[in-house]
């Protein structure tokens, strides 16, 4: 069976409104399984092939800050 992660995290999140999207992020968090993350880097890889320069700018400030020890 070929099972692509993106595709099935794309079909499974197409036309849902913010909430719902909030919803899904937040229960994936929450639970904390190690087997969640990839579908949460989907979202991600998402967001960040959707923004110009300067979000990916922001974004990446703000990982740095999450980061810092």
């Amino acid at each position: 069976m070929n099972f692509q992660i993106r595709d099935a995290i794309t079909a499974n999140m197409t036309n849902n409104n913010a909430e719902q999207i909030r919803s899904v992020v937040e229960d994936a968090i929450k639970r904390g399984e190690e087997h969640l993350l990839p579908g949460l880097g989907v979202f991600f890889e998402k967001l960040w092939n959707s923004a110009d320069e300067q979000e990916k700018s922001q974004m990446a400030g703000e990982l740095q800050r999450a980061f810092a020890g």
